[in-house]
């Protein structure tokens, strides 16, 4: 991922804040199919490694799992907020109009090469951990449990798990910091005024004075 000094996220918490606040990756390989990508939910275990191991499963089918199983270096990313930033949100351009379009976001980027795994107790876990997660927030959440144990048996054979420990990690937050303290806050202030949810994300992550 091309970034400059000025965009670079070195901190790993806040790395790894990116992933965990990340609800649908995206995990790339090139392997002997070429190029291939699928949009997953991850669990990231900060205790392991030095950057983390990431967890998911694919369904069987997709034989995405198999360049891993290959030993295919992975890419996964998780994407943070954005937002198109137009000229008319900096002051400088009623000065010299020496201003162009640009778009300001969040990504983070984790490699590394996975472990692929069958074992049902494994995958049992991994799928429990998984929904807990995501039904957490919920007055009444869905548990593995809840269904039929022969039924989850089935389906626990219809996928392949992996464990992919992060050897890189890298991070880009482009918020205007190139700017001037004036453009800066034109630009916060043209975001956070903007109808579209995912502007106001934006301009609630750019500094303030």
């Amino acid at each position: 991922m091309y970034t400059p000094k000025a965009f670079a996220i070195d901190d790993l918490q806040e790395l790894q804040q990116q992933i965990l606040g990340t609800r649908l990756a995206l995990l790339v390989t090139h392997g002997q199919q070429g190029l291939l990508a699928s949009h997953l939910p991850l669990l990231l275990n900060t205790d392991e490694g030095e950057h983390g191991t990431l967890y998911g499963h694919f369904a069987k089918a997709n034989a995405q799992w198999k360049a891993l199983h290959d030993g295919a270096e992975a890419l996964v990313i998780f994407a943070g907020a954005d937002a198109y930033v137009s000229p008319g949100f900096y002051p400088s351009k009623a000065g010299h109009g020496k201003v162009v379009p640009t778009w300001n976001y969040v990504a983070v980027h984790a490699y590394g090469t996975a472990e692929v795994f069958t074992d049902a107790d494994r995958l049992l876990s991994l799928v429990s951990a998984l929904t807990d997660r995501h039904e957490a927030s919920r007055a009444q959440p869905w548990k593995v449990a809840d269904a039929p144990a022969d039924y989850i048996d089935g389906m626990l054979k219809a996928i392949v798990g992996f464990a992919l420990p992060i050897q890189r990690l890298e991070g880009k937050r482009k918020l205007s910091q190139n700017r001037s303290t004036p453009d800066i806050a034109g630009v916060r202030e043209g975001l956070a005024a903007s109808p579209d949810p995912h502007d106001q994300a934006l301009a609630h992550l750019m500094p303030k004075e």
